[in-house]
């Protein structure tokens, strides 16, 4: 009896020590998805769109933010330029003759939203 009682109380402990070993060894494997899905923060960039009137007549047009630039051609007088850092910008509209270049300062983007100026009407 007392030979039973040593070899159950054995193989408990040897169960024990195998499930804490399993705990153990998966515990780093389920970890490592979890630190990787918290380590990376979806970058979201800002943007800014809107449509140019007259369309034929508008050129390239420019956000400039310091000694950053970034330019897109509009299609059919419409734009968007994505992909930029939060900040504050100069919009800059080519007009192509006769009409001037539109410029407007102050254009403050935020991470994650498409700031949308509307209608931008070219002036002569």
């Amino acid at each position: 009896m007392a030979q039973e009682l040593k070899m159950t109380i054995q193989l408990l402990i040897t169960q024990n020590l195998y499930q804490m070993k399993m705990k153990f060894t998966l515990l780093p494997l389920l970890m490592v998805p979890v630190i990787a899905f918290f380590s990376f923060t979806p970058n979201f960039g800002a943007g800014i769109k809107g449509t140019i009137n007259p369309a034929d007549n508008a050129g390239d047009v420019w956000a400039i933010a310091g000694n950053d630039s970034t330019k897109v051609t509009p299609l059919q007088g419409v734009f968007e330029i994505n992909d930029l850092k939060a900040g504050t910008y100069k919009i800059v509209i080519e007009g192509k003759a006769p009409y001037k270049d539109f410029v407007k300062e102050g254009v403050v983007v935020k991470d994650g939203e498409v700031l949308d100026l509307g209608k931008i009407t070219l002036s002569q």
